[in-house]
C-alpha cells in the first residue's frame, strides 16, 4: 500500500466546524490507499463565515479532486455545486463533492443511505414501519428522505428548532405526501427511533428520548460517533432492540463516499 505523500498525490479535503472529532481523514485515506490510489483526505477547520471563501480557493487547486462536507456546512455547500444527484437536489444539501472530467463540481448527499444501509446490515426491516426522527439538520434531512425512500409507512419529525422542523416536514410532504408528520405521539408508539441530533456526543449519559420508553421490537439508530456507548444505545441493547450506532452508519457510508469521490462523468 502506498504510504508516501509526494508531488503526484491527489488531494481530498474535509471541511467542518469543529473538525477535531472527525475520523474520516485516516479512514477515507486508508480506503483510498486500499484501492491503490495515491491520495489523501486532509482535514480543515472552517467556520461558517469563512466557508464560501475557502471552497472557492480549494476549487482552484488543480490536484484537489473532491471535498467531504461535515457539520455545519452541508446546506451551504450545495450552493457551490454546478451539478447534483437527484437526492441532493431535492434536499438542497451535500456531504460530498467531486470535480468531474468536465471541470464542473457535482455533489451528493449520502448520509441517509449510510444510516439506512447500517440498519439493513443489522437485519432491521424498515418497510411498513413507523419512524420517529429526532433532528432536522443536515443529517436528519438526509435520513428522513432515505427512510421514506426505504418504505417506512410514516415518518414523524421532531427538532428543537420549530422552523427547521416545519421546513423539513413540508419539503418531504411535497414528495411523500401524508406519510410525513410533525412531532407525533410519544416515542414508544413507533417502530423506529432515528437520532439525528448530537445528543450523547458531549455527555454519554444524555439521551434524546426517555430510555425507559424503548421496547424490544424497536429499531434504534444513532448518528453519534462518541467514544464509548451512549445512554440511548446502552438502553436499546439492554431491552433487545436492533441497534445501529453512529460508527455503524459511518462504516456503511464511508465506501459510498469514496465510490462517489473516485467516479466522474
Amino acid at each position: 500500500m502506498q504510504s508516501i505523500v509526494d508531488g503526484s498525490t491527489r488531494i481530498f479535503a474535509i471541511l467542518g466546524d469543529p473538525i477535531g472529532q472527525a475520523k474520516s481523514p485516516a479512514e477515507v485515506t486508508a480506503s483510498l490507499r486500499a484501492r491503490s490510489r495515491n491520495a489523501i483526505l486532509v482535514p480543515f477547520h472552517v467556520t461558517s463565515n469563512d466557508f464560501d471563501e475557502v471552497v472557492r480557493a480549494l476549487k482552484a487547486i488543480r490536484n484537489l479532486d473532491g471535498i467531504v462536507i461535515t457539520v455545519p456546512h452541508k446546506f451551504t455547500a450545495f450552493q457551490h455545486c454546478e451539478q447534483a444527484t437527484e437526492r441532493a437536489s431535492f434536499l438542497r444539501a451535500v456531504n460530498v463533492m467531486r470535480r468531474s472530467r468536465s471541470g464542473a463540481w457535482e455533489g451528493d448527499m449520502c448520509d441517509g443511505q449510510g444510516f439506512v444501509d447500517a440498519i439493513l446490515q443489522k437485519g432491521g426491516v424498515l418497510a411498513g414501519k413507523r419512524a420517529f426522527l429526532l433532528g432536522a439538520g443536515g443529517a436528519g434531512t438526509a435520513i428522513g428522505y432515505a427512510l421514506l425512500e426505504a418504505g417506512v409507512a410514516e415518518l414523524s419529525i421532531q427538532d428543537i428548532d420549530q422552523t427547521r422542523q416545519s421546513e423539513l416536514a413540508g419539503k418531504l410532504r411535497h414528495r411523500f405526501g401524508d406519510r410525513v408528520a410533525e412531532v407525533g405521539p410519544t416515542p414508544d408508539e413507533f417502530d423506529i427511533i432515528a437520532n439525528a441530533t448530537p445528543t450523547g456526543m458531549e455527555n454519554l449519559q444524555d439521551s434524546p428520548v426517555d430510555p425507559d420508553r424503548l421496547r424490544p421490537t424497536m429499531i434504534v439508530g444513532d448518528v453519534v460517533t462518541a467514544t464509548g456507548e451512549t445512554a440511548l444505545m446502552r438502553a436499546a441493547r439492554s431491552v433487545g432492540c436492533v441497534c445501529s450506532t453512529g460508527h455503524d452508519m459511518y462504516r456503511a457510508l464511508r465506501e459510498t463516499m469514496v465510490d462517489f469521490l473516485l467516479s466522474s462523468d
